[in-house]
This record gives structure tokens, sequence and C-alpha cells, in this order.
């Protein structure tokens, strides 16, 4: 007799423990209340260039805890949903930005220390976003407003957030270095003086013009020519080629920054 069961079936094996889809043994007598309940919530640090500047995506809370502090824009993991969705349910009720179509977004890290939220256990996924041209945001949810700000420019923030933010500043200019991160802080088509002010105001530096073009066109797939394409960008030089994103994920030779800056 042939007792195996086709994956995704499911069966009652001895014991009378459940084997629910997939064959994943439930152990007979399990309780899930024995361990003590705590909250799963998501934190974004989302970052864009405006008016020259790094600038960053904060929310007044509207309610305690840290009622009138600024904050990063986020909330708690539904039941049904993942952080990646529930990422971006908040991000869109709490600013009103809901066109997510060009917003880079990654996994930062956990942040787990036990009393990082005084209202009970608390477990934080946070996010690392950015992207060209969003939006002016507007508050929403339990935010009473919600602003850019210019990154280094605002007091503490409620929670750990600082330190959320923090991380995800270094972790963008880090990748800054060594993959293409660049080209989604700007539109499909850009010149090489705006990828470098990506640079310059993400690492807080200035660079040189002709040493990065070079450095930069000589990087395979890290950006592509737009054929025909050029724009005006002041002055009474001639019109500045036009370039789009590589086909390359990672910058080989890595273009690095200045010593000693972020």
């Amino acid at each position: 007799m042939n007792s195996s069961v086709p994956e995704g079936d499911a069966t009652v094996p001895e014991g009378n423990a459940v084997v629910p889809e997939g064959n994943a043994v439930v152990p007979e007598g399990y309780d899930p209340h024995a361990f003590a309940p705590f909250a799963v919530t998501v934190d974004l640090a989302v970052f864009t260039v405006r008016d020259g500047a790094l600038q960053v995506l904060l929310v007044e809370r509207g309610q305690e805890p840290y009622a009138g502090r600024w904050a990063l824009p986020g909330g708690f993991v539904l039941p049904a949903e993942s952080a990646e969705t529930a990422a971006r349910r908040e991000l869109a009720e709490e600013t009103g930005i809901s066109d997510l179509s060009g917003l880079h977004l990654e996994q930062l890290r956990t942040y787990s220390e036990p009393d990082r939220d005084p209202r009970m256990r608390v477990v934080s996924v946070a996010f690392a976003a950015l992207g060209p041209g969003l939006p002016e945001p507007r508050g929403g949810g339990d935010a009473a407003r919600a602003e850019w700000r210019p990154y280094g420019t605002f007091g503490a923030l409620a929670f750990d957030h600082d330190v959320i933010l923090a991380d995800a500043h270094e972790r963008i200019g880090a990748k800054l270095e060594y993959s293409c991160l660049a080209t989604s802080f700007l539109p499909p088509e850009f010149t090489l003086g705006e990828l470098q002010q990506v640079y310059e105001t993400v690492w807080g530096t200035a660079l040189d013009r002709p040493n990065f073009r070079r450095k930069v066109l000589a990087t395979p797939g890290f950006v592509e020519p737009v054929p025909g394409g050029a724009r005006l960008t002041g002055g009474r030089g001639k019109p500045a080629a036009l370039y789009r994103a590589g086909t390359a994920g990672a910058l080989h030779p890595p273009l690095l920054r200045p010593e000693g800056r972020l």
C-alpha cells in the first residue's frame, strides 16, 4: 500500500495532528497563545531630490504617543497583508501619495528593541524608498499633516525613527557607489548634470564635473544616450545631451564617494 500523499493535498496523520495545505504539520496540542503577543508595523524612509536638496517625507502624528511630533510614515500590518503591501497602503493613507509606479521601494531592516514603542511590544519592518518628482503630500489617517523636509533640518523624530532614517540614508549613500540606484531619483530621460546632482545631494559634497562625467561614461551599462535627445539647461552653452538608465544592475568599477563623506 502506498501511504504517500501528493504535495498540496491535506490528510490526517497518526496522532490526529492537522496537516494543512502543502503538508506542513501543526503539532498536536500546539498553543499559539503560549507566547506573549506583539504587533508588527512598517515604517518608510522616503527620499527625493527637490529644489536641489535631498528631502525626506515626514508626517506629524495626530495622536498619542508622540502627538504633534514628526515621524516617518507607517503603521500596523494587517493580518491578511504582507509587510510590503502594508508599506504601500500606509504611504497612501498617511500622505495621499497613491501613484507609486515610479517609486523604488526596498526593505531596509527590522527594528525590534523591546521598548521602542510605549504601547506594547512592536517590531517594525522598515523600508527605504525613493523616486523622482514625487507630489506634494497631504495628511491622512492618523497623520495630522505630511510634508517634504530637507534632510537634517528637523529635530528629533518620534519613536526610533531617527535611527531608521539615518540607516536608510547610509544605505542609499552606499548603494550609489556600486549600483545604478541614482537613476531612480531621476525621470526616464536626464542629463549627466542632473545625475551628478543626485550624488552631490545624497553624499553632501561637490564632485568634479569632468571627472564624474568620465567615470559615468566609462562604466558599462550605467547610462545610455537618448538618440537625438538634448535639453537646454540655462546659460548660453549648447543643449546638454540626454541619457536614460542603462541595463547594468551593478557598477564595475564602483563610483566611490570622496573619503570622509557619508
